[in-house]
């Protein structure tokens, strides 16, 4: 997988680089796993935006991927496919009693190398196992929070976390972030690093493709009227008129941690913002 630099033929296309999908072996997905997705627009069953800049875009229909990789025995990966859903590759493997599955697709696999799940499985690239079976300093992705439910954790494009102690039935894990936390050794992981590594580079350069991808535009409080937003009203460019930045409902914005969960926070032994 690489990035393109567009040639400046137009002023939009002079600033932007799209991915060449060089690592891509197929251009339709299996059918029977996937769905249809219907657009929320941003919001909720009551028809409120609860989700800011969200709109329009291009069709799509969902992948069902398997995040809990619960199926056992060894699976042969077929293709690897685009999401567009995600920002990673997915790949699709097949078992031996002809199951197909789709997974997330780490970094390097290729078609016909072979992926299993299980505590003793040897801890090759897409093996799937407990935390509690891994060698210190193993990179991994999907990784569970609780036993069973599948991975909820790292799972964009080109992001690892790795394995850094094993103490009193629980794995110390540092995130991409640089958090260290701990985790239950009984969870599930996958091994290596997520596909698509270059995707933090791409630029897009027009503002048609944010709208093809479902972005809205976003305005500055600053440009709005008062009744619309604290930072609103002024003459000219003013400035927010406050000594701290807030949100369009008045709660303090940029740098202010809102993070309070009293249960997962004695899991955290170093949050990632501490250096």
């Amino acid at each position: 997988m690489g990035i393109k630099k567009q040639k400046p033929i137009t002023g939009g296309m002079r600033d932007s680089s799209v991915d060449d999908f060089s690592d891509i072996t197929t251009g339709s997905p299996f059918k029977p796993l996937l769905a249809p997705l219907t657009k929320k627009g941003g919001r909720n069953n009551r028809g409120r935006i609860t989700v800011r800049h969200r709109g329009g875009g291009h069709k799509r229909r969902y992948r069902m991927l398997d995040f809990s990789r619960s199926k056992y025995g060894e699976a042969t990966v077929e293709t690897i496919e685009y999401d567009p859903n995600r920002s990673s590759r997915i790949s699709l493997i097949r078992f031996e009693d002809g199951t197909r599955k789709y997974i997330i697709s780490p970094h390097n696999i290729k078609l016909g190398d072979t992926v299993q799940t299980g505590k003793d499985v040897p801890n090759n690239l897409g093996n799937t196992k407990s935390l509690a079976s891994l060698q210190t300093g193993t990179l991994i992705h999907n990784i569970e929070l609780s036993p069973g439910n599948g991975g909820v954790m790292v799972k964009s494009a080109g992001t690892a976390a790795q394995v850094m102690a094993h103490e009193g039935g629980y794995t110390l894990i540092r995130l991409p972030s640089g958090e260290m936390r701990r985790i239950l050794s009984t969870c599930n992981a996958t091994i290596g690093q997520v596909s698509n590594p270059e995707n933090k580079n791409r630029k897009l350069g027009r503002a048609g493709t944010s709208r093809r991808l479902g972005k809205r535009p976003s305005v500055r409080g600053s440009a709005m009227a008062p009744d619309a937003h604290p930072h609103g009203g002024g003459e000219g460019r003013a400035g927010i008129g406050m000594s701290h930045p807030k949100t369009p409902w008045g709660k303090p914005a940029l740098g202010t941690r809102t993070r309070r969960n009293k249960k997962t926070d004695k899991m955290i032994l170093r949050k990632r913002y501490e250096k």
